[in-house]
């Protein structure tokens, strides 16, 4: 395990930032940067499935990883990341302004490999739509941690049904009591219990839309 993968699964922050900033200076690719980040969040996740991690942890990992992609991404935009496997539009639905889970589900989507679309929290429906059509995104992720979202995220899913893309865009949510009964209620096609799991959804659908 080399030394940014290994700060990056200690969640040293201090470490994390120093070698992302020391190596994009050597010319290091930013690709290959990323890709060292990558292993270190999936180290985290698999701490995290194990119960060596927690929680608290796996938000420290999702606040490191943010700020070393804030120093990534603009060369990774100029190099066209090679590792993208697919676009995903995310947000917290109207009404709901919680970010945590959210963050966390961006956070490792973007770890690996995605081309994330966040719109943040207290999105209407009509944004998703946009968003979605804009960018040809064939995943859509809505959270919403207060029951009260169960009905926006139904409201959601029928904007894109009488915007005419639903067929073409799968929608996977989570978020507080969600299970698979709240997945019939809104017409999504599938939950994910956390980040990690939300991965491995998003993975699926982009595979099952190429």
């Amino acid at each position: 395990m080399n030394e940014l993968t290994q700060a990056m699964a200690d969640l040293d922050d201090q470490k994390v930032m120093e070698l992302v900033s020391r190596q994009l200076s050597a010319g290091t690719a930013p690709v290959q940067i990323l890709d060292d980040l990558r292993r270190g969040m999936d180290i985290v996740g698999d701490k995290f499935s194990k119960n060596e991690y927690f929680l608290v942890e796996l938000v420290m990992s999702a606040d490191v990883f943010k700020k070393a992609m804030a120093l990534l991404e603009p060369k990774l935009l100029s190099t066209q990341r090679a590792t993208e496997r697919g676009k995903v539009v995310i947000g917290t639905v109207k009404g709901d302004i919680h970010y945590i889970g959210k963050n966390l589900v961006v956070a490792f989507l973007k770890s690996n490999g995605f081309d994330v679309y966040d719109l943040g929290e207290d999105v209407a429906p009509e944004m998703f739509v946009s968003k979605l059509k804009e960018t040809g995104a064939p995943v859509l992720a809505l959270s919403g941690l207060i029951t009260t979202t169960h009905d926006v995220m139904r409201t959601t899913i029928e904007a894109l049904k009488t915007a005419g893309i639903r067929k073409k865009v799968k929608v996977m949510i989570g978020g507080g009591d969600i299970n698979q009964e709240t997945v019939k209620f809104t017409g999504a096609d599938a939950f994910g219990r956390d980040a990690l799991s939300a991965v491995q959804l998003a993975s699926k659908f982009v595979a099952e839309t190429k």
